[in-house]
């Protein structure tokens, strides 16, 4: 089956339709009706929720719930008729693997839509099996690869790595200094924020020093370290989670390196700061998105969502949040849950959410806008350096 190129979505978006219909992709069914005549639409989700990464598919699941939950209070209707949101959750561990059985699943239950997955490296090859079925599916990932794909169902709920690395990148080598080395950890995610830092680092007039590699299953950095402080950095760069962040930046006190560890969202976390402890000092960490408090709904999201779970807000639950009602959108306003119906009006959407007031999409399925902030741990906290972008 060939995938939906997306400039024929955007161009002619019914030609696109009948397209789909001639390759043999049947019309999504409807959910049987219940006893009471409400459908049921079903959102599939996927992101890890077991294992060292559980903390940020929990998260993410807590916000694409309230969603689900607020939706359905709202006692909508497609076609006329009254319909039921239904969340499919179903952990793929951050496994490529996983998720590719996942979404085969997925596209077996005749799910409506998809949120997820979390990890780039997850959402990448899930990607084509969404798109061979048709299917629209929202992911948190960041790597530029996932959009370059060119599937018209493939779409974005925070700023890709192209923009992200980009903008850090250049805020190091002016603020930090122009000595730099970067370490990723080999994923779709850790190796992209790198590669797009490592290439604003040079258009910037920096110097990388070194880059080396590690896993995203490592623990002991050493030997790495101990390589790096022979080259005198300004700046040590880490792609990757917080997972193997943590214990890099009590390594890097430990053996005496004087340079700041400077990472991406994966490492901007509660989680961090308590593996790391103290030796969290004066790490920075960029996110893809602007600090809780300056989005356009931020503080009733924050409001809500404490009372709903009992926690604070980390970091991904507000686009978990903003994504789902954004699919959700699309459905209404094609007035149908049927993905080639509401496919088109996904990728045209203008949407006015908790992390944005114009939530919309490029030809590529990238947000046209999002805010870049820079965060610096001081005093055990994350701490807002800068904000760049966003609307």
């Amino acid at each position: 089956m060939t995938q939906t190129p997306r400039l024929a979505l955007t161009a002619v978006a019914l030609a696109t339709v009948m397209a789909l219909s001639a390759c043999g992709k049947q019309e999504q069914p409807a959910a049987p009706a219940a006893a009471d005549g409400t459908t049921t639409v079903k959102i599939g989700f996927s992101a890890p929720l077991t294992g060292p990464q559980a903390h940020y598919g929990e998260e993410y699941k807590n916000g694409v719930t309230l969603a689900i939950e607020d939706v359905n209070a709202e006692q909508p209707k497609l076609g006329g008729q009254p319909v039921k949101f239904e969340l499919v959750a179903e952990d793929d561990q951050a496994d490529p693997k996983t998720a590719t059985q996942i979404a085969q699943k997925f596209v077996d239950a005749k799910v409506n839509g998809i949120i997820g997955h979390f990890n780039s490296g997850t959402a990448i090859p899930a990607s084509k099996i969404y798109a061979d079925a048709g299917i629209p599916g929202i992911a948190m990932a960041t790597a530029p690869a996932y959009t370059q794909q060119g599937f018209a169902t493939a779409f974005r709920s925070m700023t890709s790595d192209t923009q992200q690395g980009g903008v850090m990148g250049q805020w190091v080598v002016e603020k930090l200094g122009k000595n730099v080395v970067i370490i990723d950890d080999r994923t779709a995610y850790g190796q992209g924020l790198a590669d797009e830092f490592e290439k604003s680092v040079k258009a910037a007039g920096g110097n990388v020093l070194k880059r080396e590699f590690t896993s995203d299953k490592a623990t002991d950095f050493t030997a790495i370290l101990t390589t790096i402080k022979g080259a005198n950095p300004d700046v040590v760069f880490y792609g990757g989670a917080d997972a193997q962040s943590a214990p890099m930046a009590k390594q890097m006190k430990r053996l005496g390196l004087k340079a700041p560890l400077v990472s991406g969202e994966m490492t901007k976390t509660p989680t961090f700061l308590q593996l790391a402890g103290s030796d969290a000092e004066g790490t920075v960490a960029s996110l893809a998105g602007l600090p809780l408090d300056q989005m356009p709904k931020g503080k009733d999201y924050e409001t809500r969502y404490k009372a709903r779970f009992n926690q604070d807000v980390a970091t991904y639950s507000p686009y978990g949040y903003d994504a789902t009602r954004v699919l959700v959108a699309a459905m209404q306003k094609a007035d149908s849950a049927d993905p080639a119906k509401y496919l088109p009006e996904l990728s045209k959407i203008q949407h006015a959410g908790v992390t944005s007031s114009n939530w919309a999409y490029d030809s590529k399925g990238d947000l046209k806008d999002g805010g870049i902030t820079v965060y610096k741990v001081q005093n055990g906290a994350w701490t807002v350096v800068e904000s760049v972008g966003g609307k």
